[in-house]
């Protein structure tokens, strides 16, 4: 059986009618990453022994007549970010290699307790600090679409597994785009929940303020089916909001657009965008007005002048401060030296890449005396602002469309060639993060050259399950994507 081309939501009912085994979902699922991800280099662990150990668990249940959860044998991956416990979390940095948590992550438990089965760790950006997963210790993600391109970042493994078909659903983390411009190169959905949504516990931080869990699938149905497993609050987050989450799925199977107002954004220079990504906007508003929508334009002119600025201002200097517990004392890679300093210094210059190093150096400068007051301090003012911009936009509109990145996927090496070019691709994604609203990168096809199209929709904070009903009801008539065709002559 293509156990391959099956949601997660159709997985989880095969297992529990005993149509199929959980056992024989996961070996079919290791047995493809082991065949062809030597090709993409999608995932940096398998975790073939503890997976097979729990789906006999969850085939045992099932035998004695026990509801093993919503996600019942499907298998998952996560970005190696996620503290997975007794499994080596690295960020796909030489900074952690070799350490091994003693807990999962909080988004981790639930899935598990739901469950899914963790079948491996994705590949990502070193500390989830890149748009093109090219900086990792193991080396560069290819693009299961088109391997000459980038998967995205930073959560590219996890949309690159998805898209190759080795799992249905996986785990990113978003701090100004990570999830959503991975799901749009890759040709998935992905989606980043309002800040406060999902539990971050266990992740480990890039920038606090900004970072959040985001699901990676194949269709709409399965990301609700996730947010109604992760979306909790949890004593161990205090930004993680307590209050009663809604039926995420219930929101999808009753959308409607009748009598609503999309707007799409306008104020940007539509010509500085691939022309396919531009009529995907297009695409989409027609759908709406077709569903029965009102169709109006929204203008964010502070948000769009100072986006980029501002996310790379509260960004880095978050990361200096953040980052600066690797100093080779207490955990992480350690280089002898002279005296403290030196040992400081060493650890960490080989400790972090090239690009980590970057943002650190640049975050410390934000953060000294007098560029603090002049930079750091003003960006802080001018997310408030765009917030805001957000808040007297939403008043009038339920929906905002926009696009993801400018361009379609990249061309493998072009991060190493203008790192600027990539910082300025975070212009759509880092709304979101800013502003702690949800956005859902949804596909909306592909180029006649096989390259995935997309738009972003974005919406009120917290109005998630809202959100999610929306995207549906454009994925109905769009379609939703299926795994990519791998032949035997490719790996």
């Amino acid at each position: 059986m293509e156990f391959h081309k099956l949601s997660a939501r159709e997985i989880a009912a095969g297992v529990k009618e005993k149509k199929f085994t959980a056992e024989e979902v996961t070996r079919a699922a290791i047995e493809r990453i082991k065949k062809y991800d030597k090709k993409y280099n999608s995932l940096v662990a398998v975790c073939e022994e503890r997976a097979v150990a729990d789906v006999k668990k969850i085939d045992e249940m099932i035998a004695r007549g026990e509801d093993p959860g919503v996600l019942a044998g499907v298998p998952f991956a996560v970005k190696d970010n996620f503290c997975t416990d007794g499994i080596e979390t690295t960020c796909c940095s030489k900074m952690l290699k070799g350490w091994v948590p003693h807990y999962d992550a909080t988004a981790v438990k639930n899935m598990k307790e739901a469950g899914a089965v963790l079948v491996g760790k994705a590949n990502m950006d070193e500390f989830a600090m890149g748009s093109t997963t090219e900086s990792s210790i193991f080396g560069p993600t290819l693009n299961p679409r088109d391997i000459t391109r980038v998967p995205g970042g930073s959560s590219g493994g996890s949309a690159a597994a998805v898209a190759a078909g080795f799992v249905p659903v996986a785990l990113g983390s978003d701090t100004g785009g990570s999830v959503r411009q991975p799901a749009a190169f890759c040709g998935v959905q992905g989606m980043k929940p309002s800040y406060g949504q999902i539990s971050r516990f266990g992740i480990v931080a890039y920038a606090s303020s900004l970072d959040q869990v985001g699901p990676l699938t194949r269709n709409i149905g399965d990301m609700a089916l996730l947010m109604d497993v992760l979306a909790k609050e949890d004593a161990n987050d205090t930004t993680c909001d307590a209050y009663e989450r809604p039926s995420f799925t219930e929101a999808v199977g009753s959308a409607s657009l009748a009598g609503k107002k999309v707007a799409i954004l306008t104020g940007f220079d539509r010509e500085s965008v691939d022309r396919p990504l531009v009529e995907a906007i297009d695409r989409a508003a027609a759908i709406c007005r077709e569903a029965g929508a009102e169709i109006i334009e929204a203008k964010l002119p502070i948000t769009m002048e100072h986006t980029v600025a501002c996310y790379y201002m509260v960004a880095l200097g978050d990361a200096s401060s953040k980052l600066a517990c690797y100093d080779g004392m207490r955990y992480g890679h350690h280089a002898d030296g002279k005296n403290l300093s030196e040992m400081y210094k060493k650890s960490r210059m080989e400790g972090f890449g090239e690009e980590v190093r970057r943002r650190i150096l640049v975050g410390t400068c934000i953060l000294t005396r007098g560029y603090y007051e002049n930079y750091f301090v003003p960006a802080t003012k001018v997310r408030q602002l765009i917030s805001d911009e957000f808040k007297e936009l939403f008043k009038e509109a339920d929906l905002l469309i926009c696009p993801i990145s400018p361009a379609l996927a990249y061309k493998r090496g072009l991060g190493e060639k203008d790192p600027v070019r990539m910082y300025l691709g975070d212009v759509f994604t880092t709304i979101a993060n800013l502003a702690g609203l949800p956005s859902v990168s949804l596909s909306l096809g592909f180029t006649p050259e096989g390259l995935p199209t997309n738009v972003q929709l974005l919406a009120p904070r917290f109005g998630d399950a809202e959100l999610l009903s929306y995207a549906s009801i454009i994925e109905k008539t769009a379609g939703a994507p299926a795994a990519a065709e791998i032949t035997e002559g490719e790996c």
